[in-house]
């Protein structure tokens, strides 16, 4: 089975970047988020399953990379990130997470069985802002570290905690399942990314996110469904299918509430940790409302 995908595409946290619509302060934060979301929410029909062929992920990793298939069970590639990516990401409680991650499975599973990564609904996370990741690199020794930590703490106590709800899910041309979600209170991701890039003045200049986005990967497709309907043979057919699925998956959890209250600085000793339970050094902050 090919574990290869379409260069173009997005990235799951196993990453996704996604080119979504400029700034403008015309709209609201929740208009672009959704502007966003209907583009991301296009790409499988603008692109095909990418999945099934080969290619790039959009990370400069091919699936290859991150994953092997052997006698039908997914196992991760563990690599080495030399340096360590930085990554603040603003966690998901399991409180959340877990109900979301078995109406995945429940409706996934039957048809994918192996040929499926689930995350780790311990660690469902909303990537922020990178300190450092593997695309630029910037290395920092163990007290440069530790003053990234403390101001990172610092601002988190800042930020209000986000209650948010689901938008929808949508499963991208490189097979990543998503959800998309916008916020009902709490402090916007814009401001939250913009105030982690002035605490962490050295973070690379690109980023690999929209400065809006707020999402979570819950799965990524790795081949084709073990079994199909006799009478998908078509491509067309099969992308019916898998919007089939999706739109189970949004009638079960569109409009799940849930709320997000700490914000995660983490050390990733490999590439991908927080995506393929790597190993990794995690400091947990709570977001504390602060006016200081």
């Amino acid at each position: 089975m090919s574990l290869l995908v379409s260069k173009r595409g997005l990235e799951c946290e196993f990453k996704l970047s996604f080119q979504g619509p400029e700034s403008d302060s015309t709209i609201s934060n929740t208009e672009r988020r959704s502007k966003l979301y209907e583009k991301m929410e296009k790409d499988l029909d603008e692109h095909g399953a990418a999945f099934l062929k080969h290619g790039e992920t959009s990370q400069s990793l091919s699936l290859s990379d991150i994953f092997t298939i052997k006698d039908g069970s997914v196992t991760p590639v563990l690599k080495q990130a030399n340096p360590p990516v930085r990554a603040n990401v603003l966690y998901l409680s399991t409180e959340f997470s877990t109900h979301i991650a078995r109406a995945v499975k429940n409706i996934f599973n039957p048809y994918f069985d192996k040929a499926i990564w689930f995350q780790n609904s311990s660690l469902y996370h909303f990537s922020m802002f990178h300190a450092s990741h593997h695309i630029t690199p910037v290395p920092a020794t163990k007290e440069e570290i530790d003053v990234e930590a403390s101001a990172v703490q610092a601002v988190a106590g800042t930020f209000c905690p986000l209650n948010i709800v689901l938008d929808r899910v949508v499963l991208t041309s490189t097979g990543v399942l998503l959800g998309c979600w916008q916020v009902s209170s709490g402090t916007d991701p814009i401001t939250i990314r913009a105030k982690l890039r002035n605490v962490l003045p050295h973070a690379p200049e690109k980023q690999l996110y929209d400065a809006a986005i707020l999402h979570t990967s819950f799965a990524r497709l790795l081949g084709p469904p073990k079994t199909l309907p006799t009478e998908l043979h078509k491509t067309s057919d099969e992308l019916q299918f898998f919007h089939e699925l999706v739109n189970r998956l949004n009638t079960e959890l569109r409009g799940y509430k849930a709320m997000v209250s700490e914000l995660w600085y983490v050390e990733e000793h490999d590439v991908l940790a927080l995506a393929l339970n790597g190993r990794m050094n995690t400091r947990k902050f709570k977001l504390g409302c602060s006016r200081s």
